[in-house]
C-alpha cells in the first residue's frame, strides 16, 4: 500500500502537488499529465501535497504503529 492515494477521477493535473512536495517525490506523467508518486518509500507523510490540492484528490495513508 502506498502512503499517498491520488483520486484520478477528480484530479485535473494542475501540478500543485508536484511543485509543493518538499521531498520531490511527486512527478507528472508526460503522457497523461497526471501526478504519480515516484518514490513512495521516501514519503515523509508531511501532507503538503494534500493541503495544496484544490480538488482534494490526495489522501494520506498513515501507517499503523505498534503499541
Amino acid at each position: 500500500m502506498l502512503p499517498i492515494e491520488i483520486d484520478y477521477k477528480h484530479c485535473n493535473g494542475c501540478g500543485l502537488c508536484e511543485r509543493n512536495c518538499p521531498g520531490d517525490l511527486i512527478f507528472t506523467d508526460p503522457l497523461t499529465n497526471l501526478p504519480y508518486i515516484k518514490y513512495p518509500e521516501e514519503c515523509w507523510l508531511c501532507g503538503a501535497c494534500r493541503i495544496d490540492c484544490p480538488h482534494q484528490c490526495i489522501k494520506i495513508i498513515f501507517p499503523l504503529c505498534a503499541l
